[in-house]
């Protein structure tokens, strides 16, 4: 399943055309996919832009044309034997901070407005460019003869199958993705995650209020402002820039952000006052 048949089978138990979804997963991966329904896909880049959580088994001794095991094997080794505990972590520990990633060429990034993949299944010579990406965290959740199982803690942008491979290089040994989870997008968790067969039987239950999902501090409009704030006008306040949850009345308003010493909407979500 596709990030996008998620998200058709959305729009029919839900009976709208307007869905949408939080961080593509790769066709061969599985886990959490954040999904917007109705007025609430106005804060899908929010959700977005949020850190993650994979589990990722990577095989060693394997090299494919995609990164993982969806690809063509280009090339393959035997008797792969992992490094002692020790120097494999000190190999895991020069991947964690502020690194530098080329992105697979098998990927859904746009190159002069075509999608890198489809210019790579027609052998067309690019290059990727290279990006900068955050790795909180790499624990070790099993070393297998020639595999190992990471739990990731990384920045939006991260490619997963990039890091497999570079690590893999980094231990002299051809590597690839061979299983791909994630276990979190920011706030959601597989643990509290719905299945599509959970929908179809629970349908709404499952949905939550959007501004339950936002992680901004909440900050309470006084009433006189409300219509200003709705039309796009600033409200003065004396703080530093930030980006905030504006409620009004109790009521969830939508998202606003403070630039020097300013409040404007940068999302509006209920303007029925």
């Amino acid at each position: 399943m596709t990030s996008h048949d998620a998200i058709n089978i959305v729009r029919k138990i839900f009976g709208t055309r307007k869905v949408g979804h939080a961080g593509t997963l790769d066709p061969a991966a599985v886990g959490v996919l954040p999904v917007a329904v109705g007025r609430a896909t106005k804060f899908i880049e929010y959700i977005s832009d949020c850190d993650k959580t994979y589990r990722a088994e990577i095989l060693f001794g394997v090299k494919t044309s995609t990164g993982d095991l969806e690809g063509e094997i280009l090339f393959r080794e035997e008797n792969i034997k992992l490094p002692p505990a020790p120097a494999l972590k000190a190999v895991l520990e020069r991947f964690t901070g502020v690194i530098e990633q080329v992105p697979p060429k098998h990927s859904a990034i746009k190159i002069n407005g075509q999608k890198a993949y489809n210019l790579a299944r027609k052998n067309i010579e690019f290059e990727m460019p290279r990006r900068l990406v955050i790795i909180s965290k790499i624990e070790v959740l099993r070393e297998g003869e020639n595999s190992l199982t990471l739990k990731i803690d990384c920045s939006k942008g991260t490619y997963i199958r990039t890091l497999a491979e570079d690590i893999g290089e980094s231990l002299k040994l051809p590597a690839t993705l061979k299983f791909l989870q994630r276990v979190r997008v920011g706030n959601f968790n597989l643990e509290n995650s719905a299945t599509v067969d959970d929908l179809k039987i629970g349908g709404e239950k499952y949905l939550l209020p959007v501004e339950s999902c936002l992680s901004f501090r909440k900050f309470d409009l006084p009433s006189r402002r409300i219509k200003a704030f709705c039309n796009g006008l600033p409200t003065n306040i004396a703080a530093p820039d930030e980006i905030l949850k504006v409620y009004a009345e109790e009521k969830f308003l939508g998202v606003g952000k403070i630039s020097n010493g300013e409040l404007r909407a940068a999302k509006l979500f209920d303007t029925n006052f």
